[in-house]
């Protein structure tokens, strides 16, 4: 015997439901993603996690708590489950979209010179942690050929301060034979700007790595509001 629907279930695939869905694909087939506000891809990205669920609702919740897109996109597991409808199919269709643009970003930097392909490594550095609500601290390490050998979260601290041990960074890049890397790490506040703390981090790793002839490339900080580079302002 085919089960009857709920009412909320019969609710959602009414055939205005369906239409309203049927719409939106061919608007983003037909004219392309730029013509779907925020809202609107993120319930396309959800129609098949939640095929009897209002998902132009829970994009609206997803936006309005976490204010921008890619916001939505960056948040953890644990706080998607907390709104209300999404659950954890809609919390993984939308964790599965962001690991999908991360990687083929990633994938733009593999097997090229860093420096030649340099704005796309603070592109995906920025999208992989500017959000992030605590500071990360990531270590890009490049072979002679300034191709990547490895891309590592090293350490995982609070909302303003992560740990971080020359000697630890320097031991790893030998472990890799890595004779160069790219230091990276977020300011959940949004701004970029190096603390104090940050410059004598930077300068300790330096000093700890010259005399193996290991080289820094940069120290890049990520933030909601931009990005700062010690490379281009003088401070390496």
């Amino acid at each position: 015997m085919t089960p009857t629907p709920s009412l909320k279930e019969a609710k959602s695939s009414r055939p205005g439901h369906e239409g309203h869905r049927a719409r939106l694909r061919a608007r983003f087939l037909g004219t392309g993603p730029d013509s779907l506000a925020d809202h609107e891809l993120i319930e396309l990205l959800l129609f098949a996690a939640l095929p009897r669920r209002d998902t132009k609702a829970i994009a609206h919740d997803l936006l309005a708590r976490f204010k921008t897109f890619a916001a939505v996109l960056a948040a953890s597991p644990t706080d998607l489950m907390k709104t209300r409808g999404l659950g954890e199919s809609g919390t993984t269709a939308l964790k599965a979209a962001q690991a999908t643009a991360l990687r083929l970003m990633r994938s733009e930097i593999i097997k090229r010179p860093i420096m030649s392909s340099w704005k796309q490594v603070i592109d995906y550095c920025t999208a992989s942690m500017a959000e992030e609500r605590i500071e990360l601290f990531r270590i890009i390490f490049l072979d002679r050929q300034n191709q990547l050998i490895a891309d590592e979260v090293q350490q995982k601290g609070t909302v303003d301060h992560t740990p971080v041990y020359p000697r630890e960074v320097v031991k790893r890049a030998l472990e890799l034979s890595a004779t160069a890397f790219v230091l990276v790490h977020n300011h959940p506040t949004g701004d970029p700007k190096p603390s104090r703390a940050d410059i004598d981090m930077t300068r300790a790793i330096a000093q700890a790595a010259a005399p193996l002839g290991i080289t820094i490339h940069d120290h890049l900080i990520i933030g909601r509001k931009g990005h700062y580079s010690f490379k281009a302002t003088g401070l390496l």
